[in-house]
């Protein structure tokens, strides 16, 4: 099940710039929210007009990182944000799992034959490719998993 909070501006501080956009959804990691939440992020880059370039980093990033909360984090609550502001949009994914997953080197070789493990790799070369990056932030709760890309 998915909760969604609306859209809301937050004023312009000095050192921070603002997001002037920002939505996110709460669901459990299971296999039925990977498509329910890449539904929703669609409607919403589609609804705030960003370029398909964009769009398409960004589609393919929360499919994989919503995949890995799901096969990885197991219990507790998933949350996924997208927010767009001073040039950039970002898509956060958190849980509460309290493992951190291994960001891939700049040059990772991946065993052809392997069946996992490259999805981090591709969202990382898709963001840097766009200008953007891959990191992870742990926090009290868990962790975020957070892809920025430039909005233009």
């Amino acid at each position: 099940m998915l909760t969604t909070t609306g859209t809301s501006v937050i004023p312009a501080i000095p050192a921070i710039p603002a997001i002037r956009r920002f939505v996110h959804w709460v669901a459990d990691p299971d296999v039925t929210s990977v498509p329910q939440v890449r539904a929703r992020v669609r409607a919403t880059l589609e609804a705030w007009a960003v370029p398909l370039d964009a769009a398409d980093v960004l589609l393919l990033a929360v499919s994989e990182l919503v995949g890995n909360v799901v096969r990885h984090a197991g219990a507790g609550r998933m949350r996924v944000g997208v927010a767009a502001g001073a040039g950039w949009l970002r898509l956060d994914v958190a849980d509460q799992g309290a493992g951190l997953p291994r960001l891939p080197a700049p040059r990772a070789e991946v065993d052809p034959e392997s069946e996992s493990g490259r999805g981090l790799l591709i969202v990382q070369l898709m963001a840097a490719e766009m200008g953007g990056e891959l990191s992870v932030v742990a926090h009290e709760f868990g962790k975020s998993v957070r892809v920025r890309i430039p909005a233009a």
